[in-house]
């Protein structure tokens, strides 16, 4: 009867251990309530009273998870790695918060494994959702101190997390391209992460099909550049950063021809688009442009009289594209800007190649200079136009001075210098931030 009488009462004292520590698991569980309802709060009183309570939820938890009874409970890991990462966010110094933010990490992992019937839901998604935080506080702070392989290691974790966060694979795709300036294995990583952004609706998708085509150059990976470019102005063909990458690649690549059916076909369903119609002038231009470049290296006159020939002819057609886009919008800067630059640049080829004739050929050398001004004056309402619009733009501005400069007109020769000699100064003013007058 002793015995009996004796077991029991140990079972009672086992029983009473058990609901010891039961008691310290629901004390932690009372004390995080209460700090979850009062965290965030600006009151100091009730700031310190948050403070006591998450304290306390702490110590409650320990002595929990160091029980053996209670040790491997669903709940208590829940619990733990709700408490341990709203410490670790709270605490802005690292080497305090970095330990706190490693046992949550691990309790996390614990719950997981052990809720298997999803019980501690709510806490194991707030336990995450801190520990995102702690992330991306720690990513940005890498970031702007250009640790940027560090900041895509956090921002990773933060992703992994919250794995359809368009911020999050964002940041990590960023961290990750800067990162492969120094190590190129990231920029897969980056590509990798911008990919997955474009089946979102992240609304900044125009800047990262940008972004993309610079990583893949980066990589030397001009296919890839030039085709996801293509992908990028196909949806958004308004976006002009993105189609000047497309053509300023596909001119380097030598698919002038491929682009321009591009931008013509567009132009033929949209044919009042003022950037379709300036982006088919821009495209002719380089084409004029890279024909002049070829032609100033050229040996033989033979080559250099046909490669003039091929800039003659698409300054022509990027002229009438301008004129187009002028026509749709006679306020559009760029456009006036480049008309002007496009019918002022033969003249100029005029201008200096008279000035190498020889004394002996004044003839030709006046038939020359007449045919240049006429080319210049042509440019010139367009030069204007473009000033006019922007009074400090050193490329309007530089356009027009060009012209004073070309312009061989006796009877206004002191007028057209004085001109040029203003506009200089308006440049250089410009170009060391001083006020213009």
């Amino acid at each position: 009867m002793k015995i009996k009488i004796l077991m029991t009462c140990l079972l009672g004292l086992a029983s009473a251990a058990t609901f010891a520590q039961k008691g310290e698991l629901n004390n932690a569980q009372s004390e995080y309530d209460t700090y979850a309802s009062l965290r965030g709060q600006k009151v100091a009183a009730l700031a310190s009273k948050a403070n006591a309570s998450i304290q306390n939820a702490k110590t409650s938890i320990d002595k929990a998870s160091t029980n053996e009874k209670t040790a491997n409970l669903p709940a208590t890991s829940a619990l733990k790695a709700a408490i341990y990462s709203s410490l670790a966010v709270d605490d802005t110094v690292a080497t305090t918060s970095a330990p706190l933010f490693a046992a949550a990490d691990d309790a996390v992992k614990k719950a997981k494994e052990l809720d298997i019937k999803g019980e501690n839901k709510k806490l194991i998604e707030a336990a995450n959702l801190n520990l995102a935080q702690y992330k991306l506080t720690a990513g940005v702070k890498d970031y702007q101190n250009k640790k940027y392989e560090d900041a895509y290691k956090e921002f990773d974790y933060y992703r992994t997390v919250l794995p359809e966060d368009t911020n999050a694979i964002y940041y990590t795709a960023l961290s990750a391209a800067n990162a492969g300036d120094k190590d190129p294995k990231y920029y897969p990583l980056a590509i990798s992460n911008y990919t997955k952004l474009l089946t979102t609706k992240y609304s900044g998708n125009a800047r990262v099909y940008l972004d993309m085509t610079s990583i893949y150059l980066l990589a030397k990976d001009t296919t890839n550049a030039l085709k996801i470019a293509g992908e990028g102005v196909a949806k958004y063909p308004a976006f002009s950063d993105l189609r000047k990458r497309e053509i300023e690649m596909a001119l380097q690549s030598g698919k002038q021809t491929e682009v321009l059916g591009k931008i013509q076909s567009a132009i033929a369903n949209d044919p009042k688009n003022k950037e379709l119609q300036y982006y088919l002038a821009l495209t002719y231009s380089q084409v004029a442009d890279a024909a002049n470049s070829r032609a100033e290296k050229a040996k033989d006159d033979a080559t250099k009289t046909k490669e003039h020939a091929v800039a003659l002819e698409n300054y022509g057609k990027a002229a009438d594209a301008y004129k187009k886009a002028i026509e749709i919008d006679p306020a559009y800067f760029e456009a006036n800007m480049n008309l002007g630059y496009v019918l002022m640049r033969p003249a100029l080829d005029i201008f200096n190649a008279a000035n190498k004739l020889p004394a002996s050929k004044q003839k030709e050398y006046d038939v020359a200079i007449a045919k240049s001004n006429a080319q210049l004056d042509l440019a010139k309402p367009y030069l204007q136009k473009a000033v006019d619009l922007n009074a400090k733009s050193i490329d309007a501005l530089t356009n027009l001075r060009n012209y004073y400069r070309a312009k061989l007109d006796p009877p206004h020769a002191a007028e057209n210098k004085a001109k040029a000699n203003e506009l200089k100064q308006q440049i250089d003013a410009l170009g060391t931030g001083a006020p213009v007058k």
